[in-house]
C-alpha cells in the first residue's frame, strides 16, 4: 500500500522548547542559509540561480536530484529550467497536472514513499528526462509574503525516505532564496521582453523591407504565430474585385489559398466592423463556423481576430491567430497583435504595389510576346534593354544574343542602315518607316518592314526608341507560290487589295479550257510514274503560256487545266490575252511534240476552249477548306467548247461572246451555230487558226474564204452550192477534217430536209 504524508506547510516549523540539539540544528541551519546566499549571489541569471538552489537542496536533502518549478504568469503554466543530475532542458506542466500542480493547486506538502503507486503521478516527466522516479518530497514555493511562485520536488532520497525534517529543510531554503528567485525572475521576464521587443523591431524591419508578397505573407503568419504562442494563423487580405478576404498561406494550414466572403465568419466580421474579435472558446459563440474543423480535422479552441488597417486608415484585412497555448488569448494578446498588424500594414502594402507593378510588368511582357511584331526597345544609352519572342523567332536569335548588347554592336555590317535610322529618329524624335527591306543574320536573309519610334515620358522626357519589325519573308514567300499561278503583277495587287477582294465577286472574264487528248490511254501505257513525269512537263509549258499573258491557273484537274483572264483583276483586253494563251499553248505543244518524237516518243494532243461570260469567282468551300474558283454557265460554256474540239476535229474554239470581245486581227473562220449540251439557246463557235504553218495548214486564207462561203449556202439551205465550196476548201486542205465533217452534213440534210425555219443551228448530244 502506497504511503503518503501531506500536511500544510503554513504551520510555525518552530518548538517551544529551546535544546542544546535545537540550538545545533539551527546554527547548521544558518551556516546553510549563508553558504546558499553566498553561491546564490554570484548567479547572474535565473538558470544560475536554480541551478545553485538544486544543488544546495538536493545536498541537504539526500536527493539524487532536485526539480524547482516556477509559475508562467502569461501561460499558467509551471515549468523547470534545470534538473539536478541530468541535462538541463525546459518542461512545462499544466498548474494543475500531477503531483507538482496538485501541491501548487492545494498549498499543500506531500512526501510519497512509492510514486508509481500514486494516483496524482505522471510518469511523463520520467519519459522525457530517462530517469526513473521512487519518492518524492514535494511543497510549495512562497515569497515571504506567502504568495506562491512555484514547486519544489526532491525525487529518489539517497538513503531511506524523505521525512519532515528534510521537508522543514529545504521550505527554509526555499522561503529564504525565494526573494533572489523572484528578482531572477523579474530580470529574466525584463530581459525576456526586450529580446520579444527586439525581436518584434527585427520582424517588423524584416517585413517591411520585403516586397515578395507570398514572402511577407508567410513572415507573417510564422511570426504570428510564435509571438502569441498559437496553434494556427492566418493573415487575410481583401480581394476589392471579389469582396472577398483571402490568404494566400496559412500558418499550421495545408491549403495553399483560402478565400471567404469579406462580410461572412469572425474575419468578416472583424474587417466588416472594424473591431477586435476575442472568443476563448470557439464552439460556444454564434459567429464561428466549425465546417472548417470537420473539414480539416483540426479543433479550434480559442480565437483572437483583429483587423488590418493602412497608415490611411483604410482596413485592408485581418489577422486571425488560433489556440492560444496554455489558455485563451489575454489583453496583452491583443495589444501586441494590434500593434504588429499596425506595421505589417505597411509591408503588406509595399508588397501589394510591388505586385501591382510586378503584374503590370508580366502584363506587359505577355503583350509584347503575344504580339506577332518584334519589338526591340533601346535605352538612351544606346544599349539594348528588351526584346520580345517575335523578335528572336524573326532574327533567329536567344534573348542572350541581343540584351544589354550596344545597339551599333548588335546592328552593324551589313545590318548598319537599321542604325542610320535610329540616330535619324532620335535627332527628329519623329518616328521612321522603312518597307520591304532586308536584315541578315547568321548568314539568313530576312525581309521585313520596320518602324522606329521614340520613346518618351510624359514629361518628354527622352528615353530612348523602340523598333517594331514584321517579318514579310513569309509574305515574299507566299506571293513566289501564288506567282506560279499568277502574273507577278496580279500577285502583288492581290496582296495590296482589300480582303473583299478574295471573298466572292462577280466580273467579266474570258475562261480557258484545255484537255489533253486520249488521256487514259496514255495513261496505261505510261504507267503511273511516267504519267506524272510527263504530266509535270507539260504543265510546265501550259502555266508559262497562261502567265505570260496575266492569267490566273485556277486549277489542275487531272490533265485539265481551268484559267482565266480578267480576275482577280480585269485588263480590257482579257479576251484577247486568252485567244493568244490558246495559240502560244498549241504552237508549245508543237515544238514538245518534235522533242518528244526525236526521244521516240508519242505526240501529245490537245483542245482548247475559250468563252467570255460574267462569272462568279472567290472563295468557295468550307471555312475548314476553301478554293479560288470560278462558277456560273459562261464557265460551263467553256468546258463544252474544249470537248467540242473533238467533234469539230479543231484545237481552239471560243465562242460569239469572246469573239465579239476581240481588239486584235486574226486568222478566224466560224465552225458553227450550235446548242450545247444543257443549253436552249444556240451560240456562235468560232476557231482561231493562228497557232497553224503553211505545212500545217497550207493555202490557209483561200481555204478559209472558200469555207466561210460555204457556210453561207449551208444555212441558205442550198445544199449543192454548200457542197461545191466545201470541196474547193478541201482540195486546198486535205487534212481538214471539218470539211469533211460538213460535206457529209450537207448529203444528209439533202436527203431528210430540214423545216422551213432551220437556222442552221446544231444541237450538240453529248458533252
Amino acid at each position: 500500500m502506497n504511503k503518503s504524508t501531506e500536511f500544510n506547510i503554513k504551520n510555525d516549523l518552530r518548538s517551544p522548547e529551546r535544546t542544546n540539539d535545537e540550538k545545533g540544528k539551527r546554527l547548521r541551519h544558518s551556516e546553510m542559509l549563508l553558504n546558499a546566499y553566498r553561491k546564490i549571489s554570484k548567479a547572474d541569471s535565473l538558470s544560475d540561480v536554480l541551478n545553485a538552489m538544486v544543488e544546495i537542496m538536493a545536498k541537504e536533502s539526500g536527493a539524487e536530484w532536485v526539480t524547482i518549478f516556477l509559475l508562467d504568469n502569461r501561460t499558467k503554466e509551471l515549468y523547470s529550467k534545470a534538473i539536478y543530475g541530468g541535462t538541463s532542458r525546459e518542461i512545462r506542466i499544466f498548474n494543475d497536472q500531477g503531483i507538482a500542480g496538485h501541491v501548487f493547486q492545494s498549498e499543500t506538502s506531500l512526501i510519497i514513499e512509492d510514486v508509481y503507486s500514486h494516483e496524482l503521478f505522471d510518469n511523463s516527466i520520467d519519459k522525457v528526462t530517462g530517469m526513473v522516479t521512487k519518492n518524492i518530497l514535494a511543497f510549495p514555493i512562497r515569497k515571504l509574503n506567502g504568495e506562491i511562485i512555484g514547486v519544489c520536488e526532491a525525487i529518489n532520497k539517497r538513503y531511506g525516505e524523505f521525512t519532515e525534517e528534510n521537508h522543514e529543510v529545504l521550505n527554509t531554503l526555499a522561503t529564504q532564496m525565494a526573494k533572489s528567485l523572484e528578482t531572477a525572475m523579474f530580470i529574466e521576464q525584463v530581459d525576456a521582453e526586450k529580446a520579444d521587443e527586439r525581436d518584434f523591431l527585427n520582424v517588423v524591419s524584416d517585413i517591411t523591407s520585403e516586397i515578395n508578397l507570398s514572402a511577407v505573407l508567410r513572415k507573417v503568419m510564422s511570426e504570428t504565430t510564435r509571438l502569441l504562442d498559437a496553434e494556427r494563423s492566418t493573415l487575410f487580405l481583401n480581394d476589392e474585385k471579389t469582396n472577398e478576404l483571402w490568404s494566400e498561406v496559412g500558418e499550421g494550414l495545408q491549403m495553399a489559398e483560402i478565400r471567404i466572403p469579406n462580410n461572412m465568419g469572425i474575419a468578416g466580421a472583424v474587417f466588416t466592423n472594424n473591431e477586435t474579435i476575442n472568443i476563448p472558446y470557439a464552439y460556444a459563440d454564434l459567429r464561428f463556423n466549425p465546417a472548417v474543423d470537420k473539414k480539416t480535422g483540426f479543433f479550434t479552441k480559442s480565437i483572437l481576430c483583429v483587423p488590418v488597417v493602412n497608415k490611411s486608415g483604410k482596413t485592408i484585412g485581418a489577422t486571425q491567430v488560433l489556440n492560444k497555448y496554455g489558455g485563451a488569448f489575454t489583453k496583452d494578446d491583443e495589444q501586441r497583435l494590434k500593434a504588429f498588424s499596425a506595421h505589417v500594414s505597411i509591408g503588406l502594402e509595399n508588397a501589394k504595389l510591388f505586385a501591382d507593378v510586378q503584374n503590370m510588368k508580366n502584363y506587359n511582357e505577355s503583350m509584347l510576346d503575344s504580339m506577332s511584331n518584334g519589338v526591340v526597345t533601346i535605352n538612351e544609352n544606346g544599349q539594348i534593354i528588351t526584346c520580345n519572342s517575335a523578335i528572336q523567332q524573326i532574327l533567329k536569335i536567344t534573348s542572350k544574343d541581343i540584351i544589354f548588347k550596344q545597339a551599333d554592336d548588335f546592328f552593324m555590317d551589313q545590318n548598319a542602315w537599321v542604325m542610320d535610322r535610329i540616330r535619324l529618329v532620335e535627332e527628329s524624335q519623329e518616328p521612321e518607316t522603312v518597307m520591304d527591306a532586308t536584315l541578315r543574320f547568321h548568314e539568313t536573309k530576312i525581309s521585313i518592314n520596320l518602324t522606329v519610334m521614340p520613346l518618351m515620358t510624359v514629361n518628354k522626357e527622352r528615353l530612348g526608341v523602340m523598333l517594331m519589325m514584321d517579318d514579310i519573308t513569309s509574305e515574299k514567300r507566299v506571293k513566289s507560290t501564288m506567282a506560279k499561278y499568277m502574273d507577278s503583277s496580279i500577285v502583288d495587287q492581290l496582296l495590296t487589295e482589300d480582303e473583299g477582294i478574295l471573298g466572292g465577286q462577280s466580273a467579266e472574264a474570258t475562261i480557258l479550257f484545255s484537255d489533253i487528248r486520249n488521256f487514259t490511254t496514255i495513261t496505261e501505257e505510261l504507267g503511273a510514274q511516267n504519267t506524272v513525269s510527263l504530266l509535270n512537263e507539260y504543265f510546265t509549258l501550259m502555266v508559262e503560256c497562261i502567265q505570260h499573258e496575266g492569267g490566273m491557273l485556277d486549277k489542275f484537274i487531272g490533265d485539265s487545266i481551268m484559267a482565266a483572264f480578267g480576275i482577280p483583276i480585269a485588263h480590257g483586253d482579257d479576251a484577247d490575252r486568252a485567244v493568244r494563251t490558246a495559240i502560244s499553248m498549241i504552237q508549245s505543244l508543237v515544238k514538245w511534240n518534235i522533242e518528244r518524237a526525236a526521244q521516240k516518243k508519242p505526240p501529245i494532243d490537245m483542245g482548247i476552249g475559250l468563252n467570255t461570260d460574267h462569272i462568279v469567282s472567290g472563295n468557295i468551300g468550307s471555312p475548314k477548306r476553301m478554293d479560288f474558283t470560278m462558277i456560273g454557265d459562261g464557265v460551263n460554256l467553256a468546258s463544252r467548247l474544249e470537248s467540242a474540239c473533238k467533234q469539230y476535229s479543231t484545237k481552239i474554239l471560243f465562242s460569239e461572246n469572246t469573239y465579239k470581245k476581240l481588239h486584235g486581227t486574226y486568222r478566224i473562220r466560224e465552225i458553227d451555230r450550235v446548242i450545247v449540251k444543257g443549253k436552249t439557246k444556240p451560240v456562235g463557235v468560232y476557231e482561231v487558226l493562228d497557232y497553224h504553218s503553211e505545212t500545217s495548214f497550207p493555202n490557209l486564207m483561200e481555204a478559209v474564204g472558200f469555207f466561210n462561203k460555204a457556210q453561207e449556202y449551208y444555212r441558205m439551205q442550198e445544199w449543192d452550192k454548200a457542197t461545191k465550196s466545201f470541196k474547193e476548201a478541201s482540195k486546198l486542205n486535205p487534212n481538214d477534217s471539218l470539211t469533211d465533217l460538213y460535206l457529209n452534213r450537207c448529203a444528209y440534210l439533202k436527203l431528210n430536209q430540214p423545216d422551213e425555219n432551220w437556222d442552221g443551228v446544231w444541237v450538240m448530244t453529248s458533252k
